[in-house]
């Protein structure tokens, strides 16, 4: 019998994601809390969400689907969603992979407010599923304690200054959580430095041998995809354990193969150009000078 086949639905409004869910409708129409406890009822085939979500997840066995990957509930940890995501799937309708707490945020609670702008720089919310926050109790306490503030700020009364309030604490809790990646960079350098020397591999494979005329220029998407992770976590791993981001380290390359061209072989700029990938030599040349201060022909002339 052929398995149904479900279509994802997608909510525009906190109002409708809710009572999809079988809960009622919240108590601010652009900021919902979903607590510990709740019997949620997530939609068959999943959901496409208008606005963020950022979930905590304790210790339970399950997968759920997440973005276009599989989250093992296990281990538990914080997932974050920005808005077009895809969550949620068949499969979790019976995982058992409920969340101890899910904020909701309509991006129109920002408006007018930094965080509008600043919340879309935190590359978290593009990480694929295996990819969560992993907390100790000191840092799921301070997790727990800003869900817990923000509830009772929805409970009370809204008046003038409830909408501040609330984005302070949203505000706090992502930078607590931009904290406690770096320091899950950190603690898990073994596994980070091993996705690091794979990076090289590839790198290398890739500018080995032939030139690479005809495959173009190594992209941040493609190596990350040949990593299994997603690019925003490849940018900021970098970023934790080498000081650059992604697009920085793939220069890096870039210059250094450059460099051995431009100082061993006769090979004219274009050609050095188009060998390294580049569809135009003016777009090498001007990273080359910024990067080295010098022009391809003047680094070849520091050789004779």
């Amino acid at each position: 019998m052929k398995k149904e086949k479900h279509v994802p639905q997608k909510f525009g409004s906190l109002t409708e994601a809710l009572q999809a869910m079988g809960l009622p409708k919240p108590q601010h129409p652009l900021v919902a809390l979903i607590g510990a406890g709740i019997d949620v009822q997530p939609p068959a085939g999943g959901h496409v969400l208008s606005f963020y979500k950022i979930s905590y997840k304790p210790r339970l066995s399950g997968r759920i689907r997440y973005g276009q990957g599989h989250y093992d509930f296990d281990e538990g940890g914080m997932l974050f969603a920005s808005p077009g995501q895809i969550i949620g799937g068949n499969e979790e309708l019976n995982s058992g992979a409920c969340s101890q707490y899910t904020l909701l945020i309509h991006p129109d609670l920002l408006w007018n407010y930094p965080l509008a702008r600043k919340i879309r720089q935190y590359g978290f919310f593009s990480y694929a599923a295996n990819e969560a926050l992993h907390l100790s109790e000191a840092e799921k306490a301070k997790v727990m304690a800003i869900f817990q503030n923000i509830g009772e700020e929805l409970s009370d009364r809204i008046d003038e200054l409830s909408q501040d309030v609330i984005i302070a604490q949203v505000e706090l809790l992502l930078t607590y959580a931009e904290r406690f990646y770096k320091r899950q960079f950190i603690t898990r350098k073994a596994v980070n430095s091993d996705l690091l020397g794979k990076l090289e591999s590839i790198l290398s494979h890739y500018f080995a041998g032939a030139n690479a005329l005809g495959k173009g220029l190594p992209s941040v998407q493609s190596l990350a995809e040949q990593l299994n992770i997603s690019p925003s976590y490849l940018s900021d791993m970098l970023r934790a354990l080498t000081g650059q981001n992604a697009q920085q380290h793939i220069h890096n390359w870039l210059i250094e193969k450059a460099k051995e061209q431009l100082s061993t072989t006769k090979l004219s700029v274009s050609e050095v150009a188009y060998a390294l990938g580049f569809e135009h030599p003016q777009s090498f040349s001007r990273l080359f000078k910024a990067r080295t201060e010098l022009s391809p022909l003047e680094f070849r002339k520091t050789f004779n």
